[in-house]
């Protein structure tokens, strides 16, 4: 009789350096406990994580199939095969969720194909934190990954999510690297209507947390420093 199939579990990390059983429940600990197999975006950062939430885990016996940008599409199934051997396998994500701004959701789809169960484990996600502690539409909303990096495509997509908020009423999400923080910042005080609210949610469950939401206008005389901090942008416009 052939192996039942073996699982895709989903599990989330902390958003920053902090105790992972401080913002993670037990239920992670107990899947990684039981996992040797992990999808990983980075070998490193992703064992370093495993160290910390199991010390006491063997990391010879761990194995690990990257998932990045250099990663060839036409290899990703082969990442699965251990789950069609009866093998459960944990798919991490750098920071937060995976599936969720985060490239797993390409494995998540071929699971599916495969008719391998996924299961989501519960964690934090910066998008959802953020939008929960805007004060905004947590009733509609959308997240629109990275905005342009020339100046004027992102002047005009600023002022097109801008035009969704107002016709839908809608939350606008998105992100920014973070070296760009600051400037990001500047573009949505100077190119927004002034009322527009825009809420800045910034190194969220660290300790260094920063949350506000406030005017276009009332962000150009409340300066904050983002450089190289975790944030997420919601802007809207009623």
């Amino acid at each position: 009789m052939a192996n039942p199939l073996g699982k895709l579990f989903l599990i989330p990390t902390t958003l920053g350096n902090n105790e992972p059983l401080e913002v993670l429940p037990i239920t992670v600990k107990q899947v990684i406990e039981e996992t040797d197999t992990f999808i990983v975006e980075n070998d490193k950062t992703a064992r370093h994580f495993i160290k910390r939430i199991t010390p006491e885990k063997s990391q010879p016996s761990l194995k690990m199939f990257h998932l990045n940008k250099h990663t060839d599409v036409a290899d990703l199934p082969t990442f699965l095969e251990p789950c069609l051997n009866g093998i459960n396998v944990g798919l991490l994500s750098e920071a937060g969720c995976p599936g969720v701004a985060d490239p797993g959701a390409d494995i998540v789809k071929i699971a599916h194909q495969k008719n391998i169960k996924v299961i989501p484990l519960v964690g934090p996600s910066s998008i959802l934190m953020a939008l929960m502690s805007s004060g905004m539409n947590g009733q509609s909303f959308a997240f629109n990954g990275y905005l342009p990096i020339d100046k004027g495509e992102r002047k005009s997509e600023i002022k097109r999510l801008e035009r969704l908020s107002v016709e839908h009423n809608q939350s606008q999400i998105f992100i920014e690297t973070p070296y760009r923080n600051n400037k990001m910042l500047e573009d949505l005080s100077n190119i927004l209507e002034q009322n527009t609210q825009v809420c800045v949610a910034c190194d969220i469950t660290l300790s260094t947390e920063f949350i506000k939401t406030q005017t276009a206008n009332q962000w150009k005389k409340n300066i904050v420093d983002l450089h190289k901090r975790p944030t997420i942008f919601i802007i809207h416009k009623s």
